[in-house]
């Protein structure tokens, strides 16, 4: 009798320019363990080379959690075996560079979060470009509980993108954030009753999706560059992705589709 194929940890599918990744451990709550950030590693690549996709969206299997982050069984059996305790960053690590360090990646990334997004999870969530989440979602850094730290930037990306006072009292607690409390911080786009997450997060892509797809690229890279620089520098950095999108075919086509009264056909060259 043939064996049963084990179902694979990490799900990807392309479908009409969207790419769709899905942490797919929902008997435990789709902790990661280190060979699905091995897994994740090659998707993203995948998604990054592509050009028909423009937009990926990331989530967790089941309707109870995105993701409780490090699988911490597997943390204790590499700590019992003797492996180096982990810090800040995953270099060396299976899985280099992870989400939470593609700095560079130019397609941008929803997080469909669907419950617990704790520690490494809320980490990937904040380092997604929007945040769609179900009303019963629940975010939190609990590492300093667990003689941690939020290695994955959530220490540092929580404290850029919520006021400081609000993000030391959850990083230094490890206290839990509803998600009614993160859309009013502003951390998520926009919260829905789980029903409804599916069709929140296609109207979002179908929204990305209207725009021209070097455009949003370019507006991606600026953003995330010019978070630390002054300014007047700003202005006068050139940005990768904005010179591609300048000389391209779109930049014509968005004027002219307007003056033609007819929607712009994107071909992203």
């Amino acid at each position: 009798m043939k064996e049963p194929m084990e179902e694979p940890e990490v799900l990807y599918e392309k479908r009409g320019h969207v790419a769709r990744v899905t942490f797919n451990r929902p008997a435990v709550l789709n902790a990661m363990n280190l060979h699905m950030h091995e897994e994740l590693a090659g998707i993203w690549d995948d998604v990054e080379n592509d050009d028909e996709v423009r937009v990926a969206v990331l989530t967790g299997a089941g309707d109870k959690s995105f993701s409780v982050g490090q699988d911490l069984r597997e943390r204790a059996e590499l700590d019992r075996r003797g492996t180096p305790p982990s810090t800040f960053g995953s270099r060396g690590q299976p899985g280099w560079p992870r989400l939470t360090e593609r700095f560079t990646l130019s397609k941008p990334v929803i997080a469909r979060v669907n419950g617990y997004a704790l520690g490494g999870g809320f980490e990937l969530a904040l380092a997604c470009d929007l945040i769609i989440a179900s009303d019963h979602s629940v975010f939190a850094l609990p590492e300093a509980t667990l003689g941690l730290v939020p290695g994955a930037g959530g220490a540092f990306r929580l404290a850029r993108q919520i006021p400081l006072k609000t993000a030391m009292g959850y990083l230094l607690t490890g206290r839990r954030m509803p998600a009614a409390e993160a859309l009013r911080l502003g951390l998520v786009n926009e919260v829905v009753p789980m029903d409804e997450l599916d069709t929140a997060v296609t109207a979002w892509t179908d929204a990305v999706l209207r725009s021209a797809p070097l455009a949003v690229r370019a507006i991606k890279e600026a953003v995330m560059r010019s978070l630390d620089i002054p300014l007047p520098e700003a202005f006068t950095t050139p940005f990768p992705q904005e010179q591609r999108r300048r000389n391209s075919e779109d930049a014509v086509e968005g004027p002219r589709a307007f003056a033609e009264s007819r929607e712009p056909v994107w071909r992203g060259l």
